[in-house]
Protein backbone atom coordinates (compact mmCIF):
# COMPACT_ATOMS: atom_id res chain seq x y z
CA UNK A 1 0.00 0.00 0.00
CA UNK A 2 1.39 3.72 -1.17
CA UNK A 3 0.84 5.90 2.09
CA UNK A 4 2.46 8.65 0.14
CA UNK A 5 0.02 10.38 -0.94
CA UNK A 6 -1.81 10.36 2.27
CA UNK A 7 1.21 11.46 3.82
CA UNK A 8 1.29 13.94 1.86
CA UNK A 9 -2.27 15.53 2.35
CA UNK A 10 -1.91 14.75 6.30
CA UNK A 11 1.48 17.39 6.36
CA UNK A 12 -0.23 19.89 3.86
CA UNK A 13 -3.35 19.91 6.38
CA UNK A 14 -1.53 20.33 9.51
CA UNK A 15 0.54 23.18 7.69
CA UNK A 16 -3.26 24.77 6.88
CA UNK A 17 -4.35 24.37 10.67
CA UNK A 18 -0.75 25.87 11.96
CA UNK A 19 -1.22 29.35 9.86
CA UNK A 20 -5.16 29.51 10.57
CA UNK A 21 -4.42 28.97 14.44
CA UNK A 22 -2.47 31.99 14.64
CA UNK A 23 -4.95 34.08 12.44
CA UNK A 24 -8.39 32.60 14.26
CA UNK A 25 -6.35 33.39 17.77
CA UNK A 26 -5.20 37.34 16.78
CA UNK A 27 -8.79 37.64 14.91
CA UNK A 28 -10.47 37.14 18.47
CA UNK A 29 -8.42 39.43 20.46
CA UNK A 30 -9.30 42.25 17.81
CA UNK A 31 -12.97 41.70 17.39
CA UNK A 32 -13.90 41.87 20.62
CA UNK A 33 -14.34 45.64 19.79
CA UNK A 34 -17.23 44.87 16.96
CA UNK A 35 -18.34 41.41 18.52
CA UNK A 36 -19.38 42.65 22.19
CA UNK A 37 -22.72 43.55 23.30
CA UNK A 38 -24.56 44.33 26.57
CA UNK A 39 -28.06 43.66 27.31
CA UNK A 40 -28.19 46.42 30.07
CA UNK A 41 -27.24 49.59 28.53
CA UNK A 42 -27.15 52.76 30.16
CA UNK A 43 -28.04 55.91 28.53
CA UNK A 44 -25.94 59.10 30.33
CA UNK A 45 -27.89 61.69 32.06
CA UNK A 46 -27.42 63.97 29.04
CA UNK A 47 -29.61 61.99 26.74
CA UNK A 48 -32.50 62.72 29.41
CA UNK A 49 -32.44 66.42 28.49
CA UNK A 50 -35.54 68.56 28.48
CA UNK A 51 -35.03 69.09 24.89
CA UNK A 52 -38.11 71.57 24.46
CA UNK A 53 -36.82 73.87 27.40
CA UNK A 54 -33.19 73.71 25.31
CA UNK A 55 -34.81 74.75 21.78
CA UNK A 56 -36.88 77.75 23.98
CA UNK A 57 -33.22 78.53 25.32
CA UNK A 58 -32.48 82.21 24.76
CA UNK A 59 -30.10 81.95 22.35
CA UNK A 60 -32.12 79.26 19.85
CA UNK A 61 -34.94 81.46 19.90
CA UNK A 62 -32.61 84.99 18.97
CA UNK A 63 -30.09 83.92 17.41
CA UNK A 64 -31.25 80.42 15.38
CA UNK A 65 -34.28 79.05 13.12
CA UNK A 66 -35.92 76.02 13.38
CA UNK A 67 -37.07 73.49 10.71
CA UNK A 68 -39.15 70.76 11.90
CA UNK A 69 -37.98 68.47 9.40
CA UNK A 70 -36.08 66.39 12.50
CA UNK A 71 -39.83 65.87 13.63
CA UNK A 72 -39.69 63.38 10.71
CA UNK A 73 -39.00 59.53 11.19
CA UNK A 74 -35.63 58.61 10.70
CA UNK A 75 -33.80 56.98 8.09
CA UNK A 76 -33.26 53.61 7.67
CA UNK A 77 -29.51 52.56 7.57
CA UNK A 78 -28.28 49.35 7.61
CA UNK A 79 -24.96 48.25 10.09
CA UNK A 80 -22.69 48.18 7.23
CA UNK A 81 -23.38 51.88 6.06
CA UNK A 82 -22.98 52.88 9.77
CA UNK A 83 -19.78 51.06 9.87
CA UNK A 84 -18.30 52.38 6.66
CA UNK A 85 -19.34 56.00 8.13
CA UNK A 86 -17.11 55.58 10.86
CA UNK A 87 -14.34 54.41 9.04
CA UNK A 88 -14.36 57.65 7.18
CA UNK A 89 -14.19 60.01 9.99
CA UNK A 90 -11.31 62.19 10.05
CA UNK A 91 -10.27 61.22 13.20
CA UNK A 92 -7.27 59.57 15.54
CA UNK A 93 -9.13 58.28 18.31
CA UNK A 94 -10.39 54.74 17.26
CA UNK A 95 -14.12 54.64 16.20
CA UNK A 96 -15.13 50.80 15.86
CA UNK A 97 -18.58 49.66 15.31
CA UNK A 98 -20.56 47.52 17.23
CA UNK A 99 -24.03 46.80 18.41
CA UNK A 100 -23.50 49.16 21.75
CA UNK A 101 -22.19 51.97 19.53
CA UNK A 102 -25.56 51.26 17.31
CA UNK A 103 -27.64 51.40 20.39
CA UNK A 104 -26.59 54.88 20.92
CA UNK A 105 -26.41 55.73 17.65
CA UNK A 106 -30.36 54.67 17.23
CA UNK A 107 -31.36 56.51 20.80
CA UNK A 108 -29.86 59.72 19.07
CA UNK A 109 -31.51 59.43 15.81
CA UNK A 110 -34.64 58.45 16.57
CA UNK A 111 -35.62 59.35 19.89
CA UNK A 112 -33.46 62.49 20.37
CA UNK A 113 -33.75 63.77 16.97
CA UNK A 114 -35.06 67.35 18.09
CA UNK A 115 -32.01 66.82 20.50
CA UNK A 116 -29.62 66.73 18.17
CA UNK A 117 -31.43 69.63 16.11
CA UNK A 118 -30.99 71.58 19.11
CA UNK A 119 -27.49 70.44 19.66
CA UNK A 120 -26.30 71.27 16.37
CA UNK A 121 -27.62 75.09 16.66
CA UNK A 122 -25.64 75.56 19.88
CA UNK A 123 -22.45 74.23 18.42
CA UNK A 124 -22.21 76.87 16.03
CA UNK A 125 -21.52 79.16 19.00
CA UNK A 126 -19.41 76.50 21.42
CA UNK A 127 -17.48 74.39 18.67
CA UNK A 128 -15.08 77.28 17.89
CA UNK A 129 -14.57 77.54 21.50
CA UNK A 130 -13.66 74.04 22.18
CA UNK A 131 -11.34 73.29 18.99
CA UNK A 132 -9.59 76.43 20.45
CA UNK A 133 -8.54 75.16 23.59
CA UNK A 134 -7.61 71.45 22.49
CA UNK A 135 -5.55 73.04 19.12
CA UNK A 136 -3.64 75.25 22.01
CA UNK A 137 -2.64 70.99 23.70
CA UNK A 138 -1.94 69.51 20.69
CA UNK A 139 -5.52 67.23 21.06
CA UNK A 140 -7.12 65.10 18.27
CA UNK A 141 -10.17 68.17 17.50
CA UNK A 142 -13.33 65.07 17.96
CA UNK A 143 -12.91 65.18 21.42
CA UNK A 144 -15.02 68.57 20.86
CA UNK A 145 -18.02 66.14 21.12
CA UNK A 146 -17.71 65.11 24.44
CA UNK A 147 -19.59 67.95 25.85
CA UNK A 148 -22.34 66.64 23.58
CA UNK A 149 -22.38 64.01 25.93
CA UNK A 150 -21.41 64.91 29.23
CA UNK A 151 -24.12 68.11 28.84
CA UNK A 152 -25.89 68.47 25.98
CA UNK A 153 -23.92 71.51 25.13
CA UNK A 154 -26.16 73.29 28.63
CA UNK A 155 -23.21 75.35 30.41
CA UNK A 156 -25.26 75.40 33.72
CA UNK A 157 -26.29 71.63 33.31
CA UNK A 158 -25.54 69.75 36.79
CA UNK A 159 -25.46 66.03 37.14
CA UNK A 160 -27.35 64.44 40.66
CA UNK A 161 -23.98 63.69 41.47
CA UNK A 162 -22.82 67.67 41.51
CA UNK A 163 -20.92 67.25 38.03
CA UNK A 164 -21.44 70.90 36.74
CA UNK A 165 -20.86 72.80 32.95
CA UNK A 166 -19.97 71.92 29.51
CA UNK A 167 -17.58 69.53 30.83
CA UNK A 168 -19.35 68.17 34.00
CA UNK A 169 -16.13 69.02 35.93
CA UNK A 170 -16.89 67.72 40.23
CA UNK A 171 -16.10 70.31 42.42
CA UNK A 172 -13.38 68.37 43.91
CA UNK A 173 -11.82 68.44 40.37
CA UNK A 174 -12.46 71.76 39.46
CA UNK A 175 -10.96 73.08 42.78
CA UNK A 176 -7.74 71.08 41.98
CA UNK A 177 -7.46 72.46 38.67
CA UNK A 178 -7.10 75.85 39.54
CA UNK A 179 -10.92 76.71 39.14
CA UNK A 180 -12.89 79.45 41.10
CA UNK A 181 -16.14 77.65 42.63
CA UNK A 182 -17.97 80.14 45.65
CA UNK A 183 -21.25 81.51 45.82
CA UNK A 184 -20.67 84.43 42.53
CA UNK A 185 -18.55 82.44 40.49
CA UNK A 186 -18.31 79.06 38.98
CA UNK A 187 -15.81 78.91 36.56
CA UNK A 188 -16.93 75.51 36.04
CA UNK A 189 -19.54 76.71 33.94
CA UNK A 190 -17.32 79.37 32.16
CA UNK A 191 -17.53 78.09 28.39
CA UNK A 192 -13.39 79.30 28.32
CA UNK A 193 -11.79 78.38 31.22
CA UNK A 194 -13.72 75.02 31.91
CA UNK A 195 -12.68 73.93 27.87
CA UNK A 196 -8.63 74.89 28.45
CA UNK A 197 -8.77 72.88 32.01
CA UNK A 198 -10.59 70.18 30.12
CA UNK A 199 -7.98 70.06 27.31
CA UNK A 200 -5.04 69.94 30.07
CA UNK A 201 -6.47 67.38 32.01
CA UNK A 202 -7.52 65.08 28.46
CA UNK A 203 -3.53 65.57 27.99
CA UNK A 204 -2.75 64.39 31.25
CA UNK A 205 -4.99 61.34 31.04
CA UNK A 206 -3.58 60.03 27.38
CA UNK A 207 -0.08 60.31 29.34
CA UNK A 208 -0.50 58.37 31.42
CA UNK A 209 -2.97 55.55 29.97
CA UNK A 210 -0.77 56.01 26.25
CA UNK A 211 -4.84 54.92 24.87
CA UNK A 212 -7.58 57.53 24.44
CA UNK A 213 -10.62 55.20 25.01
CA UNK A 214 -9.22 54.76 28.04
CA UNK A 215 -8.39 58.20 28.72
CA UNK A 216 -12.12 59.22 27.40
CA UNK A 217 -13.49 56.58 30.22
CA UNK A 218 -10.79 57.78 33.18
CA UNK A 219 -12.26 61.63 32.27
CA UNK A 220 -16.09 60.09 32.97
CA UNK A 221 -15.07 57.71 36.49
CA UNK A 222 -12.03 58.85 37.17
CA UNK A 223 -8.43 57.51 37.08
CA UNK A 224 -8.84 55.12 40.24
CA UNK A 225 -12.08 53.57 38.82
CA UNK A 226 -10.15 52.68 35.20
CA UNK A 227 -7.09 51.35 37.10
CA UNK A 228 -9.37 49.16 39.24
CA UNK A 229 -10.81 47.63 35.91
CA UNK A 230 -7.33 47.02 34.30
CA UNK A 231 -6.40 45.39 37.20
CA UNK A 232 -9.22 42.88 37.44
CA UNK A 233 -8.65 42.01 33.61
CA UNK A 234 -5.10 40.83 34.27
CA UNK A 235 -2.16 41.36 32.78
CA UNK A 236 -2.00 42.53 28.98
CA UNK A 237 -2.29 45.39 26.79
CA UNK A 238 -6.07 46.70 27.35
CA UNK A 239 -8.16 49.49 25.85
CA UNK A 240 -12.02 50.46 26.89
CA UNK A 241 -13.59 47.60 25.24
CA UNK A 242 -11.02 44.82 27.04
CA UNK A 243 -12.11 46.22 30.46
CA UNK A 244 -15.70 46.60 29.37
CA UNK A 245 -17.51 44.63 31.78
CA UNK A 246 -15.59 45.51 34.77
CA UNK A 247 -16.73 48.81 34.36
CA UNK A 248 -19.58 50.46 36.12
CA UNK A 249 -22.70 50.74 34.21
CA UNK A 250 -22.62 54.39 33.63
CA UNK A 251 -19.43 54.18 32.14
CA UNK A 252 -19.41 50.97 29.78
CA UNK A 253 -21.67 53.53 27.78
CA UNK A 254 -19.16 56.69 27.79
CA UNK A 255 -17.45 56.05 24.87
CA UNK A 256 -19.79 54.10 23.10
CA UNK A 257 -21.97 57.52 23.37
CA UNK A 258 -18.85 59.57 22.66
CA UNK A 259 -18.19 57.41 18.90
CA UNK A 260 -22.14 57.66 18.52
CA UNK A 261 -21.76 61.60 19.05
CA UNK A 262 -19.02 62.22 16.42
CA UNK A 263 -21.15 59.89 14.16
CA UNK A 264 -24.92 61.87 14.71
CA UNK A 265 -22.95 65.53 14.33
CA UNK A 266 -20.89 64.88 11.12
CA UNK A 267 -23.87 62.39 9.46
CA UNK A 268 -26.95 63.59 10.73
CA UNK A 269 -28.59 64.75 7.71
CA UNK A 270 -28.19 61.01 6.67
CA UNK A 271 -30.97 60.40 9.09
CA UNK A 272 -32.96 63.54 7.78
CA UNK A 273 -32.23 65.59 10.72
CA UNK A 274 -32.16 69.56 9.96
CA UNK A 275 -29.86 71.44 12.28
CA UNK A 276 -31.19 74.68 13.91
CA UNK A 277 -30.02 76.84 11.50
CA UNK A 278 -27.66 80.79 12.90
CA UNK A 279 -29.93 83.43 11.36
CA UNK A 280 -27.55 85.97 12.81
CA UNK A 281 -23.56 85.37 13.63
CA UNK A 282 -22.82 85.91 17.67
CA UNK A 283 -19.30 87.43 17.21
CA UNK A 284 -17.97 87.89 20.76
CA UNK A 285 -15.05 89.96 22.87
CA UNK A 286 -13.92 91.07 26.36
CA UNK A 287 -13.25 93.31 28.72
CA UNK A 288 -11.31 93.16 32.34
CA UNK A 289 -13.89 94.32 35.00
CA UNK A 290 -12.35 95.15 38.14
CA UNK A 291 -15.40 96.71 40.28
CA UNK A 292 -18.53 95.16 41.88
CA UNK A 293 -21.20 95.40 38.49
CA UNK A 294 -24.36 93.84 38.08
CA UNK A 295 -26.09 93.00 35.38
CA UNK A 296 -29.01 94.95 35.84
CA UNK A 297 -26.48 97.81 35.32
CA UNK A 298 -25.07 96.98 32.20
CA UNK A 299 -28.36 96.20 30.56
CA UNK A 300 -30.15 99.15 31.65
CA UNK A 301 -27.37 101.40 29.74
CA UNK A 302 -26.28 99.13 26.98
CA UNK A 303 -30.09 97.98 26.53
CA UNK A 304 -28.44 94.39 25.84
CA UNK A 305 -30.93 91.99 27.62
CA UNK A 306 -29.90 90.68 30.83
CA UNK A 307 -30.64 87.07 29.31
CA UNK A 308 -27.69 87.57 26.54
CA UNK A 309 -25.38 88.66 29.43
CA UNK A 310 -26.47 85.26 31.44
CA UNK A 311 -25.89 83.55 28.28
CA UNK A 312 -22.74 84.71 27.52
CA UNK A 313 -21.27 84.48 31.31
CA UNK A 314 -22.99 81.64 32.93
CA UNK A 315 -19.89 81.76 34.90
CA UNK A 316 -21.79 84.43 37.32
CA UNK A 317 -24.40 82.76 39.65
CA UNK A 318 -26.10 85.81 40.56
CA UNK A 319 -25.67 88.04 37.74
CA UNK A 320 -23.45 90.19 39.58
CA UNK A 321 -19.01 90.26 38.64
CA UNK A 322 -17.62 90.70 41.70
CA UNK A 323 -14.42 92.68 40.79
CA UNK A 324 -11.99 94.65 42.42
CA UNK A 325 -8.53 95.87 41.90
CA UNK A 326 -6.81 92.54 43.49
CA UNK A 327 -9.28 90.65 40.71
CA UNK A 328 -10.10 90.97 37.43
CA UNK A 329 -12.87 89.41 35.79
CA UNK A 330 -13.24 88.81 32.01
CA UNK A 331 -16.70 89.84 30.64
CA UNK A 332 -17.86 88.58 27.63
CA UNK A 333 -20.34 90.57 25.09
CA UNK A 334 -21.05 91.01 21.97
CA UNK A 335 -18.19 92.55 19.88
CA UNK A 336 -19.87 95.49 18.99
CA UNK A 337 -20.69 96.32 22.70
CA UNK A 338 -17.22 95.73 24.24
CA UNK A 339 -16.26 99.50 23.14
CA UNK A 340 -20.15 100.96 24.25
CA UNK A 341 -18.58 99.26 27.63
CA UNK A 342 -15.11 100.97 27.83
CA UNK A 343 -16.72 104.43 26.90
CA UNK A 344 -19.67 103.93 29.31
CA UNK A 345 -17.97 102.27 32.25
CA UNK A 346 -18.77 104.89 34.62
CA UNK A 347 -21.95 105.04 33.70
CA UNK A 348 -22.91 101.64 33.89
CA UNK A 349 -21.50 101.83 37.55
CA UNK A 350 -23.02 104.67 38.42
CA UNK A 351 -26.32 103.39 37.61
CA UNK A 352 -28.56 102.94 40.40
CA UNK A 353 -25.18 102.10 42.93
CA UNK A 354 -26.65 102.73 45.80
CA UNK A 355 -28.94 99.63 44.98
CA UNK A 356 -26.43 97.08 44.42
CA UNK A 357 -23.73 98.27 46.86
CA UNK A 358 -22.44 96.31 49.16
CA UNK A 359 -22.14 97.81 52.72
CA UNK A 360 -18.82 97.31 54.78
CA UNK A 361 -20.20 98.51 57.91
CA UNK A 362 -23.56 98.61 59.33
CA UNK A 363 -24.99 100.31 62.45
CA UNK A 364 -27.93 98.99 64.69
CA UNK A 365 -31.05 100.08 63.28
CA UNK A 366 -30.01 100.34 59.56
CA UNK A 367 -32.22 99.31 56.38
CA UNK A 368 -31.13 97.45 54.45
CA UNK A 369 -30.42 98.33 50.35
CA UNK A 370 -30.46 95.65 47.62
CA UNK A 371 -31.44 95.18 43.91
CA UNK A 372 -34.68 94.97 43.09
CA UNK A 373 -35.54 91.49 42.53
CA UNK A 374 -38.32 89.67 40.79
CA UNK A 375 -40.11 86.63 42.32
CA UNK A 376 -38.85 84.38 39.53
CA UNK A 377 -34.91 85.20 40.87
CA UNK A 378 -35.92 85.19 44.22
CA UNK A 379 -37.65 81.75 44.01
CA UNK A 380 -33.73 80.65 42.54
CA UNK A 381 -32.30 82.18 45.15
CA UNK A 382 -34.30 80.78 48.19
CA UNK A 383 -35.43 77.29 47.90
CA UNK A 384 -38.18 77.24 50.59
CA UNK A 385 -40.13 79.82 48.57
CA UNK A 386 -42.87 78.24 46.86
CA UNK A 387 -44.44 80.42 43.99
CA UNK A 388 -46.69 79.01 42.05
CA UNK A 389 -45.76 80.21 38.63
CA UNK A 390 -42.17 81.08 37.92
CA UNK A 391 -44.10 83.30 34.60
CA UNK A 392 -45.25 85.57 36.32
CA UNK A 393 -42.14 87.93 36.89
CA UNK A 394 -44.00 90.16 39.38
CA UNK A 395 -41.87 92.73 41.45
CA UNK A 396 -40.69 90.22 45.03
CA UNK A 397 -41.29 93.34 47.21
CA UNK A 398 -44.72 93.21 45.54
CA UNK A 399 -44.96 89.87 46.51
CA UNK A 400 -43.61 89.35 49.81
CA UNK A 401 -44.31 92.55 51.35
CA UNK A 402 -46.65 93.36 54.03
CA UNK A 403 -49.61 95.84 52.31
CA UNK A 404 -49.23 99.10 52.70
CA UNK A 405 -51.98 99.38 55.44
CA UNK A 406 -54.55 98.77 52.94
CA UNK A 407 -57.75 97.17 54.67
CA UNK A 408 -60.95 95.41 53.45
CA UNK A 409 -63.66 94.85 55.69
CA UNK A 410 -66.28 92.11 55.81
CA UNK A 411 -69.42 93.44 54.25
CA UNK A 412 -67.14 94.68 51.11
CA UNK A 413 -65.15 91.53 50.57
CA UNK A 414 -65.83 88.98 47.79
CA UNK A 415 -64.95 85.37 48.09
CA UNK A 416 -62.59 84.18 44.68
CA UNK A 417 -62.51 80.56 44.20
CA UNK A 418 -59.71 79.67 42.34
CA UNK A 419 -59.69 78.32 38.95
CA UNK A 420 -57.39 75.93 37.10
CA UNK A 421 -53.93 77.71 35.77
CA UNK A 422 -54.75 80.41 38.47
CA UNK A 423 -51.61 82.19 40.60
CA UNK A 424 -51.53 84.71 43.37
CA UNK A 425 -50.56 87.25 41.27
CA UNK A 426 -53.64 86.67 38.69
CA UNK A 427 -55.71 87.19 40.84
CA UNK A 428 -54.67 90.25 42.64
CA UNK A 429 -54.28 91.52 39.27
CA UNK A 430 -57.73 90.73 38.20
CA UNK A 431 -59.04 92.56 41.50
CA UNK A 432 -56.30 95.42 41.55
CA UNK A 433 -54.80 94.48 44.41
CA UNK A 434 -51.42 93.29 45.37
CA UNK A 435 -50.36 89.50 46.28
CA UNK A 436 -49.44 90.33 49.84
CA UNK A 437 -52.95 92.13 50.25
CA UNK A 438 -54.70 88.41 50.01
CA UNK A 439 -52.24 86.88 51.41
CA UNK A 440 -52.58 89.28 54.58
CA UNK A 441 -56.27 89.01 54.08
CA UNK A 442 -56.40 85.14 54.13
CA UNK A 443 -53.51 84.49 56.81
CA UNK A 444 -51.56 82.98 53.94
CA UNK A 445 -47.88 81.81 55.02
CA UNK A 446 -47.20 80.87 51.19
CA UNK A 447 -47.22 81.86 48.08
CA UNK A 448 -49.36 79.37 46.51
CA UNK A 449 -52.52 78.76 45.66
CA UNK A 450 -54.55 75.02 44.91
CA UNK A 451 -57.68 74.56 42.31
CA UNK A 452 -61.07 75.08 44.27
CA UNK A 453 -59.42 77.02 47.37
CA UNK A 454 -61.70 79.57 48.51
CA UNK A 455 -59.78 83.66 48.65
CA UNK A 456 -61.56 86.61 50.71
CA UNK A 457 -60.62 89.91 48.17
CA UNK A 458 -61.64 92.99 48.33
CA UNK A 459 -65.02 93.73 45.64
CA UNK A 460 -63.77 96.78 43.61
CA UNK A 461 -63.33 100.46 45.33
CA UNK A 462 -63.78 98.59 48.31
CA UNK A 463 -59.83 99.06 50.01
CA UNK A 464 -59.31 101.46 51.83
CA UNK A 465 -55.66 102.68 51.81
CA UNK A 466 -54.94 104.64 54.97
CA UNK A 467 -51.82 107.13 54.29
CA UNK A 468 -50.06 109.13 56.59
CA UNK A 469 -49.93 113.29 56.23
CA UNK A 470 -47.03 114.93 56.44
CA UNK A 471 -47.14 117.41 59.02
CA UNK A 472 -45.22 119.72 56.28
CA UNK A 473 -48.51 119.19 53.68
CA UNK A 474 -51.80 119.37 55.81
CA UNK A 475 -53.44 122.03 53.62
CA UNK A 476 -52.53 119.80 50.29
CA UNK A 477 -52.65 116.33 51.54
CA UNK A 478 -56.48 117.41 53.10
CA UNK A 479 -57.77 118.84 49.97
CA UNK A 480 -56.35 115.63 47.86
CA UNK A 481 -58.35 113.54 50.13
CA UNK A 482 -61.07 115.46 49.85
CA UNK A 483 -64.10 114.80 47.19
CA UNK A 484 -64.89 116.97 44.58
CA UNK A 485 -68.87 117.90 43.96
CA UNK A 486 -68.75 115.52 40.63
CA UNK A 487 -67.02 112.74 42.37
CA UNK A 488 -69.79 112.54 45.48
CA UNK A 489 -72.93 112.97 43.43
CA UNK A 490 -74.74 109.86 43.30
CA UNK A 491 -74.44 107.58 39.90
CA UNK A 492 -77.60 107.33 38.06
CA UNK A 493 -78.58 103.84 36.28
CA UNK A 494 -77.22 104.29 32.33
CA UNK A 495 -79.99 104.25 30.02
CA UNK A 496 -80.27 101.31 27.18
CA UNK A 497 -79.12 104.14 24.76
CA UNK A 498 -76.14 105.14 26.95
CA UNK A 499 -75.27 101.18 26.55
CA UNK A 500 -75.89 100.80 23.16
CA UNK A 501 -73.39 104.16 22.50
CA UNK A 502 -70.71 102.69 25.11
CA UNK A 503 -70.46 99.84 23.03
CA UNK A 504 -70.46 101.26 19.80
CA UNK A 505 -67.27 103.47 21.39
CA UNK A 506 -65.84 100.91 22.93
CA UNK A 507 -61.81 101.20 22.03
CA UNK A 508 -60.33 98.06 19.70
CA UNK A 509 -57.40 96.49 21.00
CA UNK A 510 -54.42 97.88 21.17
CA UNK A 511 -51.09 96.34 19.10
CA UNK A 512 -48.14 95.84 21.23
CA UNK A 513 -44.27 95.19 20.11
CA UNK A 514 -42.18 92.87 22.24
CA UNK A 515 -39.36 94.33 23.41
CA UNK A 516 -36.14 91.81 24.12
CA UNK A 517 -36.78 90.98 27.68
CA UNK A 518 -40.59 91.53 28.38
CA UNK A 519 -42.79 89.00 29.37
CA UNK A 520 -46.28 88.53 29.54
CA UNK A 521 -46.53 90.04 33.07
CA UNK A 522 -44.47 92.90 32.13
CA UNK A 523 -46.65 93.63 29.11
CA UNK A 524 -49.90 93.13 31.51
CA UNK A 525 -48.96 95.22 34.19
CA UNK A 526 -47.47 98.13 31.88
CA UNK A 527 -51.40 98.17 29.89
CA UNK A 528 -53.29 96.97 33.26
CA UNK A 529 -54.55 93.99 32.14
CA UNK A 530 -53.89 90.35 33.16
CA UNK A 531 -52.26 87.90 31.80
CA UNK A 532 -54.49 85.49 30.86
CA UNK A 533 -56.91 88.40 29.15
CA UNK A 534 -53.54 89.12 26.92
CA UNK A 535 -53.30 85.29 25.98
CA UNK A 536 -57.37 84.69 25.41
CA UNK A 537 -57.13 88.10 23.27
CA UNK A 538 -54.07 86.65 21.15
CA UNK A 539 -55.17 82.51 21.66
CA UNK A 540 -52.51 81.78 23.03
CA UNK A 541 -51.63 78.41 24.85
CA UNK A 542 -48.08 79.04 26.57
CA UNK A 543 -46.43 82.36 27.85
CA UNK A 544 -43.38 82.17 24.93
CA UNK A 545 -42.77 85.22 23.39
CA UNK A 546 -40.41 86.46 20.35
CA UNK A 547 -38.80 89.64 20.15
CA UNK A 548 -40.58 91.85 17.35
CA UNK A 549 -43.50 90.07 16.96
CA UNK A 550 -47.07 92.26 18.40
CA UNK A 551 -49.41 91.24 20.15
CA UNK A 552 -53.15 92.41 20.92
CA UNK A 553 -53.60 94.33 24.22
CA UNK A 554 -57.56 94.21 25.23
CA UNK A 555 -59.37 97.33 26.60
CA UNK A 556 -61.32 96.92 29.48
CA UNK A 557 -65.17 97.00 28.91
CA UNK A 558 -65.38 99.43 31.78
CA UNK A 559 -65.60 103.13 30.78
CA UNK A 560 -64.59 104.22 34.54
CA UNK A 561 -61.13 102.55 35.59
CA UNK A 562 -60.59 101.02 38.99
CA UNK A 563 -58.96 104.18 40.47
CA UNK A 564 -62.09 106.58 39.43
CA UNK A 565 -63.81 103.58 40.94
CA UNK A 566 -62.38 103.61 44.20
CA UNK A 567 -62.12 107.54 44.97
CA UNK A 568 -65.02 108.54 42.90
CA UNK A 569 -67.92 107.12 45.28
CA UNK A 570 -68.60 109.33 48.66
CA UNK A 571 -70.05 107.70 51.73
CA UNK A 572 -73.78 108.69 50.74
CA UNK A 573 -73.43 107.23 47.52
CA UNK A 574 -71.68 103.82 48.83
CA UNK A 575 -74.29 103.40 51.22
CA UNK A 576 -77.45 103.45 48.92
CA UNK A 577 -75.84 101.19 46.79
CA UNK A 578 -74.05 98.71 48.69
CA UNK A 579 -76.92 95.97 48.04
CA UNK A 580 -76.85 96.74 44.34
CA UNK A 581 -72.83 95.56 44.27
CA UNK A 582 -72.00 94.10 41.20
CA UNK A 583 -69.07 91.15 42.01
CA UNK A 584 -66.54 90.42 39.79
Amino acid sequence: MNLKPLISISLASLALLAQAAPRSSKANVLDIKESITDSEIVFPESFETDTQKLLESWYLKNYTATDDKYRSADVKTTDDQIRRRLAQLPTVIEMPFNSIVRAYIDRYTQRGRAQVAATLGLANYYMPVFEQALEEQGLPLELKYLPVVESALNPNAVSRHGATGLWQFMLATGKGLGMEVNSLVDERRDPYVSSRKAAKYLKDLYSSYGDWSLAIAAYNCGPGAVNKAIRRAGEGKHDFWSIYKYLSPETRGYVPAFIAANYVMNHYRDHGINPVLPTKPLITDTVGISDRVHFNQISAVLDIPVEELRLLNPQFRADLIPGSPEKTYMLILPSQQVHAYIVSEDQIKAHEAEKYARRETVEPGDMPTGPTMTATELMASDPTIDFISPADNVPAEEVLSAPAKRTVSSSSATTHKVGAGETLASIASRYGVTPAEIKSWNNLRRNSVRVGQQLRVAAPGSVRQQTSVPASQPAQAAQQSKPSRQQSAPATAPSKNSKKNKKQTQKKPTEHSIKSGENLTVIANKYGVSVEEIKKANGMKDDNLRAGNSIKIPVKNSGVSKKSKQSGKSKGSSSRKKGKKKRR
